[in-house]
C-alpha cells in the first residue's frame, strides 16, 4: 500500500475532516480513504467538454431566445508583425 503525505493542509479543513469522520464513525484516515474512494471511482458521463457545455447551455436554443444585435460591424483580426 502507499503513503500519502499532505503538507500545509489547511486546519479548518482538518477540524472539517475529524467531525466528518466521526459521524461515520471512523478515522480520519479511513475517512480520507472513502472519500477519495468515492470520487475518483464515480462513473464518468462519457461526454467530452463541448457535449457538456452544449448540455448546460441547450436552453438557449428556446425560439423566445434573441442574441444581442451586433453595434459595430465585424472587424479582421491585425497581428503585429
Amino acid at each position: 500500500m502507499a503513503v500519502l503525505t499532505i503538507r500545509d493542509f489547511d486546519e479548518g479543513l482538518k477540524a472539517k475532516l475529524r467531525v466528518r469522520a466521526a459521524e461515520h464513525g471512523r478515522s480520519m484516515e479511513a475517512e480520507v480513504r472513502a472519500i477519495l474512494a468515492l470520487v475518483l471511482t464515480k462513473p464518468t458521463s462519457g461526454l467530452g467538454m463541448g457535449s457538456r457545455i452544449r448540455q448546460r447551455f441547450a436552453d438557449a436554443d428556446h425560439p423566445d431566445f434573441e442574441p444581442p444585435r451586433r453595434v459595430e460591424q465585424a472587424r479582421a483580426v491585425e497581428f503585429p508583425e
